[in-house]
């Protein structure tokens, strides 16, 4: 019988992109966790910005979290489904990554979020670095 993920948590999110080798967080302007490797962003959280915003009222979203994909199919796979908590917004056309609330990470499994990271830190790494990682773990490229 397989195992049933849990839900993801928002200290997954954490948890996850600080567990990846090589990683340093540093702080956004406001305080805002951002989370490097090799000294380029996979993951960061955002501070309230008027692209992003709650369509109803017009307040905006103050718990966006940005993290890089792979490619553009990658981006159009996770914001194409209308139920998916991921999204993008104009002002990230054509920018590799996806936006999802801090308060929709509830929505992923706790491996869905893990597999997001782990390809976010993999886009982002140097090449070697993502080829040890994907060979430690017996991934194929």
């Amino acid at each position: 019988m397989a195992t049933v993920s849990r839900r993801a948590r928002l200290a997954d999110v954490h948890e996850f992109a600080t567990g990846m080798p090589f990683v340093s967080r540093v702080d956004g302007p406001s305080g805002n966790p951002v989370y490097q490797v090799g000294g380029k962003s996979f993951v960061f959280f955002r501070n309230p910005r008027p692209d992003a915003f709650d369509p109803d009222t017009g307040e905006r979203y103050p718990d966006v979290i940005v993290i890089w994909v792979p490619s553009e199919s990658d981006k159009l796979a996770l914001v194409q489904d209308p139920d998916s908590p991921f999204f993008t917004t104009p002002h990230f056309d054509g920018h590799l990554s996806v936006l999802v609330r801090a308060s929709r990470i509830g929505e992923l499994s706790k491996q869905e979020l893990a597999e997001v990271i782990q390809d976010a830190w993999l886009s982002r790494a140097s090449r070697k670095r993502a080829a040890d990682w994907l060979a430690a773990h017996n991934v194929a490229d």
